[in-house]
C-alpha cells in the first residue's frame, strides 16, 4: 500500500514538472496531474527498457526521474495536439 502512495506522490511531482516544461495552458486538476506523471513514468520506463538493456525482467517498470519527466512531457504534448485538432480545450 505504501508503494502505491509513494508512486502517486512521485507521479504528482513528475506531472507538475512536465506541465511546467510545456508552454501554454493545460487546465487539469491535481488528480489528472498525478495520473499524467504516473503514466509518463511507465512510458519512460518502457522506452528506457527498449533503448537500454537494464537487465530487469519486467517490460514496463518505473524509470528514473529524467525518463519519467520526458514521458510525461510527451503525454502533455500529445494531449495538447489532440485537443487543438478537435478545437476543444482540456477539461
Amino acid at each position: 500500500m505504501i508503494h502505491w502512495i509513494g508512486f502517486a506522490i512521485f507521479g504528482l511531482v513528475v506531472g507538475a514538472i512536465a506541465r511546467m516544461l510545456v508552454p501554454g495552458p493545460q487546465p487539469m486538476g491535481i488528480i489528472m496531474t498525478a495520473v499524467l506523471g504516473m503514466v509518463g513514468s511507465l512510458l519512460g520506463g518502457f522506452v528506457s527498457s527498449l533503448l537500454f538493456n537494464t537487465g530487469q525482467d519486467a517490460l514496463v517498470h518505473p524509470s528514473g526521474w529524467i525518463m519519467s519527466i520526458l514521458g510525461a512531457v510527451v503525454l502533455v504534448m500529445i494531449g495538447i495536439g489532440i485537443t487543438r485538432r478537435r478545437g476543444h480545450t482540456l477539461p
